[in-house]
């Protein structure tokens, strides 16, 4: 009743698994006691939870609608589940097990893979996702309960050149759009960026629409602009361009922006659009982008610097922390350790000129 009080269909519920998991807090674990599975092996699947006083199991999942995730072979490794109820959380996601990792998985890259498209749409949700996918859109995806990580955008650069994010138009959703935004660059992806009229998500848009929901969906996708327009757009609307100080401070942030583009020739058209479009000097922008450009670069370089230096002072060693205090010594230890690795056969004649309690 609930995914059809979301206007899901029989098929979509069938396609993705959907299902629920009742308010009994022994159902799951009584069931899969009896296919064999013991306490240990439900834990390790975060499928059930020990009671606080060590006796005894209790299902994790409970009043739930349920979300299989699925891998790219076709197994079931995971579920997210919304509750039924006003219980919190509204939303619980498997925590990581032997067989699954958070920041490693896709919900649904299972169906977008076998899309036939190197586009995928990037969801902020299951039911989103569900819901354009049920609109025709096979090629949607969305994170786990987490928000985007490098490991998600190199899994997505295997099936795909192009992401376009679709998150919601809230100030959330925004944040979320603006970090994704340079991971996904990262990881050599073209972006676009969604947005969606009245401040929607994308299952009540193609909802609002009824039966041409596809189509309005479509049309959004179609016109919707690359990352780089995304946010010049939005620095655009957070400054009064009809006020000099306004249109100065507009320029100002546009350069830092357009500076962060690796692509010299992608550089100098954004400069000349944003020149042009503010009627100012395109050469005087694109100097105040060089200059900007210069200084990230400069300031890149420090870091590096001060990274080497910190490496090599070997002040944040993991393995010896002591080696900072007494380089030397330290350094004369180490040495003497991988000669005895790869010369295993002159230990005897080393441990009787060093010993032990001879090491700092």
């Amino acid at each position: 009743d609930y995914f059809h009080s979301r206007a899901l269909s029989d098929r979509t519920i069938r396609h993705f698994g959907l299902g629920y998991a009742d308010d009994n807090w022994s159902s799951l674990c009584n069931h899969l006691k009896s296919k064999g599975f013991n306490d240990s092996e439900l834990v390790a699947a975060n499928l059930a939870v020990r009671h606080r006083n060590g006796n005894g199991i209790y299902d994790r999942f409970t009043d739930r609608v349920m979300f299989p995730i699925i891998d790219l072979r076709g197994n079931v490794i995971a579920f997210g589940g919304r509750i039924m109820s006003d219980a919190k959380p509204k939303y619980l996601n498997t925590s990581d097990t032997p067989v699954f990792k958070k920041s490693a998985n896709l919900f649904s890259l299972n169906n977008a893979k076998n899309s036939g498209k190197r586009t995928l749409i990037l969801c902020e949700g299951y039911m989103d996702v569900i819901a354009v996918n049920q609109a025709g859109f096979t090629n949607a995806v969305a994170t786990l309960g987490t928000a985007l990580t490098g490991e998600q955008a190199v899994l997505m650069k295997r099936y795909a050149d192009e992401v376009i994010i679709c998150y919601d138009a809230d100030e959330a959703g925004q944040k979320a759009t603006a970090r994704a935004i340079p991971i996904l660059r990262n990881s050599g992806l073209n972006v676009k960026v969604l947005t969606i009229p009245s401040g929607k998500d994308p299952d009540e848009f193609i909802k609002s629409k009824g039966n041409d929901g596809p189509a309005a969906f479509k049309a959004l996708l179609d016109k919707c602009g690359n990352d780089v327009e995304y946010r010049l757009q939005k620095l655009k609307n957070a400054h009064n361009i009809q006020l000099t100080e306004g249109k100065v401070a507009f320029l100002e942030e546009a350069a830092k922006l357009i500076a962060t583009i690796s692509s010299p020739i992608e550089r100098d058209v954004y400069s000349s659009k944003v020149a042009s479009e503010l009627g100012v000097d395109k050469n005087a922008f694109k100097q105040q982008v060089s200059r900007v450009s210069r200084r990230g670069e400069r300031a890149e370089e420090k870091k590096q610097a001060r990274q080497i230096q910190l490496e090599l002072s070997r002040r944040n060693d993991k393995i010896n922390p002591e080696h900072f205090q007494k380089p030397r010594s330290s350094s004369a230890e180490e040495a003497l350790l991988v000669y005895l690795l790869n010369n295993p056969d002159a230990y005897e004649e080393i441990s009787a000129r060093v010993k032990p309690e001879q090491f700092q």
